[in-house]
């Protein structure tokens, strides 16, 4: 679509760049003049179509907006480079892809390197009866047997199998199995207690 100045004078509609050529001023002010009137008329008739086209592309109807806007302003600045005024409106479309293209890759940048997210932190009510609880099992550990308290921690904190608790203390599986389990009822007596 040739873009045509109005016909002011009576005379049949030329192009724009046939009226700058013929008049002999093709200086700064008839080129900004071409670039409004062509950019303007792009914008009225193509406008609603290219943010519809960005929408789909980044999803966001908002950022489709502003990277229509930038495509339009990049043509009306660029618009001395433009080799064919004809295909103005391809040009838009690449500009808009290609923006949009940029969008999606700064927001995969963004969130590959957005910071976790603290987790959420216990309430201090939460940390006060934990370390209330903790104390009455160590209270209680305390007040087992030697060998009864061993089994227990080598079990439960440490994490070692039946054979790595019987050879860390010297004794045989079965002697591994007794401690645990009777330090495990004394335990649970002794914590009822306290409950």
């Amino acid at each position: 679509m040739p873009f045509r100045k109005p016909n002011d004078e009576g005379t049949r509609p030329t192009d724009v760049t046939e009226t700058l050529v013929a008049r002999g001023t093709a200086g700064a002010v008839a080129v900004a003049w071409d670039a409004d009137q062509a950019v303007t008329a792009l914008y009225s008739a193509n406008y609603r179509s290219l943010v519809r086209l960005a929408a789909m592309l980044v999803r966001d109807a908002g950022t489709a907006e502003e990277v229509v806007q930038d495509a339009f302003v990049a043509m009306h600045g660029g618009w001395r480079r433009l080799r064919d005024p004809d295909k103005a409106l391809s040009y838009l479309r690449q500009s808009v892809v290609n923006r949009s293209r940029s969008v999606l890759r700064h927001r995969a940048v963004v969130e590959k390197y957005a910071p976790k997210g603290l987790p959420d932190a216990p309430s201090a009510e939460a940390g006060a009866i934990g370390e209330l609880e903790r104390s009455a099992v160590i209270d209680a550990l305390s007040r087992l047997p030697a060998r009864q308290r061993e089994a227990l921690v080598l079990r439960y904190y440490a994490d070692l199998s039946e054979a790595e608790i019987a050879n860390a203390m010297g004794i045989s599986r079965g002697a591994v199995k007794s401690h645990t389990a009777r330090g495990m009822t004394a335990l649970r007596n002794v914590l009822e207690q306290f409950s």
